[in-house]
């Protein structure tokens, strides 16, 4: 079967907005497509660099394109507070581990929020360094079960900054798989800002499994609130959101976005 999407006229290339997939492996090759076009466009793009499990099928698939990457810039969306130097579950060492080692991407041109000096103002530190670098080029995305994208939990501003943030008990209790114990997991994070992550020029978020259905729904189809920081994106002029059949299954315009993918015009890409 293939993937299904809704697209929309954005003023440049038509971009999918919805995009329905038997796996998250077919999801990674698609959101890989997205990146390997960008790159052999501009060979020093800046991507906006996610962790967790959802973008590994991402990575994979683009570590098999042999692609030349040793030019781009990455971004990582957030990082844990207080974890030490070093320590394993740091998104510095799951980035360096997950994304620039398999892609050959050269470390120094890839940056962790909080790396740099204090963390008191780092976040100004990294919006500088955004601005510098001339902005992200495209931002690999998931979505918590709370609705949360980066570490920005329910309440946040869409005109939010790289700051520090005090994640939910359930954030906790979700990434716990990660760590000994949930009181392992830290409770403070330095995030990039709602209002940081829509600068970006073209968003990808993807989601797998039926956990994911409700943030998905709501994010892509319902009403655009702080409650659910995820709904930000509809505000986005380019942004593909990229699921399989068990996160689709909450959508109430499932049916539309496989039709209007099989539709779709020879010029539109992701």
């Amino acid at each position: 079967m293939p993937p299904s999407s809704a697209s929309h006229p954005n003023g440049s290339a038509d971009v999918a907005e919805v995009v329905i997939v038997e796996s998250a492996d077919a999801a990674g090759e698609l959101a890989a497509d997205a990146i390997e076009h960008l790159v052999r466009t501009r060979p020093d793009a800046v991507l906006g660099l996610a962790t967790g499990s959802t973008p590994l099928t991402t990575w994979r698939a683009l570590a098999g394109r042999g692609l030349d990457l040793s030019r781009v810039r990455g971004f990582a969306l957030d990082e844990y507070v207080g974890l030490p130097a070093g320590h394993p579950e740091s998104y510095r060492s799951v980035i360096t581990r997950e994304v620039v080692e398999p892609l050959g991407l050269t470390p120094e041109l890839v940056r962790v929020p909080g790396d740099d000096g204090p963390i008191e103002t780092a976040g100004e530190r990294y919006e500088r360094a955004i601005d510098d670098a001339g902005g992200v080029d495209l931002q690999v995305l998931g979505i918590g079960r709370t609705g949360h994208i980066g570490f920005n939990e329910p309440g946040s501003s869409f005109a939010s900054l790289t700051r520090v943030k005090t994640l939910t008990q359930q954030t906790r209790i979700d990434n716990a798989r990660f760590f000994d114990s949930v009181e392992d997991v830290p409770m403070h994070c330095i995030t990039q800002g709602l209002g940081t992550i829509l600068r970006a020029r073209h968003l990808v978020l993807l989601a797998f499994g039926e956990a994911k259905a409700a943030a998905v729904a709501g994010a892509v189809e319902g009403a655009v609130t702080s409650s659910l920081p995820g709904s930000a994106i509809q505000l986005h002029r380019q942004v593909t959101v990229i699921v399989d059949e068990a996160a689709a299954s909450g959508l109430a315009h499932a049916d539309y976005y496989r039709y209007a993918w099989a539709n779709r015009l020879e010029w539109e890409r992701l």
